[in-house]
């Protein structure tokens, strides 16, 4: 074996790295990924979702609207610069994975709880969280319970095929109490059981919840419990297998959180083209050089937030005080103002 000197050594690292970096630049380009190909064949993003008003709901025309709607439409810009090449597909929780596994969404946008059994055992790639929730219980006033432990030996309706199950089993084995489930397939039987009084209370996540209490015909004779069973990441879910669409769909979402967090909006983004900062420049594609690197339109974020928004736009527009939902961004607001919400640098 010959014997190699550092500078030799120091050579071959620096071009097994370069080999590498063309590797990953090949890899990342736009036209590489399967699911991509397959989308860019189609003409549109197939996107799995639910049915709640302000996360998702078709309007009086039926067009698709709500918080989770808004994402599918910033992925249709990321791919084809048009927030309109989505499809929407409504699907019960318990169709909604084996749909996304057997291909017939290329994303699931349905307020999906990302699980470690999710990832491992039905391999599920999670995008990041896109809404901080956790788990509920919505009772009846009239019972006078101020706590999910006064409710020992009380009829609660779950959702089959959620995580919502088991977390109100461990609940309840915790606490030392019992209760009695009623398993609900159908979801728009979740609410009538509670009104119908075949149930004392429904567990869910508690935006699912509020909502529901909201849309009851006397709200006030309902009360959602103040604690919470459970943490509920709801994320953008893919089939393993391709990384590509995976990173589209990561940094998708980033965009929308990195230009909150610029203050950049659907409003002013314009006026941004004009900055100085290197940073601004690279995620707006003034500076065409990121998005080269990585086989997207350099421009991709521009193009999200001038037609669809940042985070929070899309926030306020379906879900907050402004709307009859009203709910307060809580943890769902940027890491500098508090709450969990953190973009990775655009670099």
């Amino acid at each position: 074996m010959t014997k190699q000197t550092p500078i030799r050594r120091a050579a071959g690292v620096a071009l097994a790295i370069a080999a590498l970096a063309g590797g990953f630049g090949a890899a990342t380009s736009a036209e590489a990924g399967p699911t991509v190909d397959q989308i860019k064949q189609r003409g549109v993003i197939n996107v799995g979702v639910g049915t709640q008003a302000g996360f998702f709901a078709p309007d009086a025309n039926g067009k698709w609207q709500g918080f989770f709607i808004d994402f599918g439409r910033a992925l249709a810009v990321t791919v084809f610069n048009d927030p309109d090449k989505v499809q929407f597909t409504n699907t019960s929780p318990q169709q909604r994975l084996p749909a996304l596994q057997a291909g017939q969404f290329d994303v699931l946008l349905s307020g999906v709880t990302e699980t470690i059994l999710r990832a491992f055992k039905l391999n599920f790639n999670f995008g990041p969280v896109v809404f901080y929730d956790g788990q509920g219980i919505l009772v009846k006033k009239s019972l006078g319970v101020t706590k999910g432990s006064d409710l020992d030996g009380a009829t609660i309706g779950v959702q089959s095929g959620t995580t919502g199950e088991l977390n109100i089993a461990d609940f309840f084995k915790k606490s030392g109490k019992t209760y009695k489930p009623v398993v609900i397939e159908d979801t728009n039987a979740f609410s009538q059981a509670l009104l119908s009084g075949r149930a004392d209370a429904l567990t869910q996540d508690s935006s699912d919840l509020a909502l529901r209490r909201a849309a009851f015909p006397n709200p006030d004779d309902y009360v959602l419990l103040p604690e919470r069973l459970s943490k509920e990441p709801l994320a953008p879910a893919i089939r393993w297998g391709d990384d590509q669409w995976l990173q589209i769909v990561n940094w998708t979402v980033y965009a929308t959180i990195q230009a909150e967090e610029w203050g950049i909006t659907s409003e002013n983004v314009d006026s941004f083209l004009k900055s100085d900062d290197p940073a601004i420049k690279r995620f707006l594609g003034v500076d065409p050089s990121l998005g080269e690197a990585i086989g997207l339109d350099p421009k991709f974020a521009y193009n999200i937030v001038k037609k669809v928004g940042n985070y929070g736009e899309i926030f306020e527009r379906n879900l907050g005080k402004s709307t009859k939902i009203g709910f307060d961004r809580g943890l769902n607001r940027l890491w500098t103002q508090g709450g969990l919400l953190y973009s990775p640098p655009f670099r």
